[in-house]
């Protein structure tokens, strides 16, 4: 009993062992884990990344199937290994572990390499050796080059957000890989699982946004109630304006028309005095045609008048000459 006791304990304490030395084997110290410190190289993550805002450094982006940044990796560690006596701390950022970090750089090539002084980034587009690097730095090369702006600074707002839909886009990476790999669905159904998902949180979204939107503005029946007072309410005006128009045309008219019966009796006398005028000028012309004629047969008579003693004298001469006549015989 006693020795199989001991045989199942060593058992365990060399299955501990065991699986303690696979994680050790397997731990982030080994490959390079966010924040510590790889030789002269500083690994930096989403959690330490604001120790490059104070003090100077050079930090590559780069990842590890990159055959580019195998390419640099060799300079890389022999330029961090004099940067001791440059003052300036070396540091590198796995993009495939740290998706958050390259999209708040806004990584787009690999490798990238930024200078950093005290929060002011510049953006190195040099040759990448060990040399040139040095003499980056010794040189001061990096002060003729234009910083990025502050819209772009990895501490930005926009940057921030930025850096959210990066690291947004690599964890559906990881549940793509999970879902094809550990799980065994198809890719296809992987990609209908995300599309999915992505109506029903788009639904779920809505739903609140319309709750929300109900809690803050007032329900349909009370902005029906608002709109039909504030209807009635100028509507109420409007007649108002309307009603004091109307009277005040009506007394317009009833100027007009007291106007306008004013001067038809103004008229009315008028013609009536006109009328008696030549009324009086009618009876004055027959009056003048009777003295007229009263006149004319005045001077008929006295022509009839004139006319026998014309004829008397004339007798009378005719007379005068026989007997003067018969005197000479």
């Amino acid at each position: 009993m006693a020795a199989g006791a001991r045989r199942a304990g060593l058992g365990a304490a060399g299955t501990a062992l065991l699986a303690a030395g696979l994680v050790l084997a397997l731990s982030p110290s080994e490959v390079g884990s966010p924040g510590e410190q790889r030789g002269h190289v500083r690994v930096l993550s989403a959690a330490n990344w604001s120790l490059v805002l104070q003090g100077q450094w050079m930090v590559q982006f780069y990842a590890p199937w990159c055959p580019a940044c195998q390419q640099i990796e060799a300079a890389w560690e022999n330029f961090a290994k004099g940067s001791e006596h440059l003052d300036i701390t070396v540091g590198k950022v796995d993009v495939t572990q740290e998706p958050g970090l390259s999209g708040r750089f806004f990584v787009t090539t690999l490798p990238t390499i930024y200078h950093a002084k005290d929060g002011v980034f510049r953006r190195y587009r040099g040759s990448r050796t060990s040399e040139d690097l040095r003499g980056y730095i010794l040189e001061r090369k990096w002060e003729a080059v234009e910083p990025v702006a502050g819209w772009k600074s990895p501490s930005s707002i926009m940057m921030h957000g930025m850096a959210g839909l990066f690291h947004f886009s690599g964890w559906i990476r990881q549940i793509h890989s999970y879902f094809t790999g550990t799980l065994g669905i198809h890719v296809w159904g992987s990609y209908a699982i995300f599309i999915l998902s992505t109506l029903l949180i788009g639904l779920i979204l809505g739903l609140i946004l319309v709750l929300i939107a109900d809690c803050l503005c007032p329900s349909k029946r009370r902005y029906r109630e608002e709109t039909s007072e504030l209807i009635e309410r100028e509507n109420a005006e409007l007649t108002a304006v309307e009603e004091v128009e109307e009277a005040e045309e009506f007394s317009a008219n009833e100027l007009e028309e007291a106007a306008e019966e004013k001067e038809d009796i103004s008229d009315g006398e008028d013609g009536a005095k006109s009328s008696e005028e030549a009324n009086s000028s009618e009876d004055g012309s027959e009056e003048d045609s009777a003295v007229d004629e009263g006149s004319g047969t005045e001077e008929t008579e006295d022509i009839c008048e004139q006319q026998p003693t014309d004829s008397e004298t004339q007798s009378s001469v005719r007379q005068r000459k026989s007997q003067v006549a018969d005197n000479g015989l």
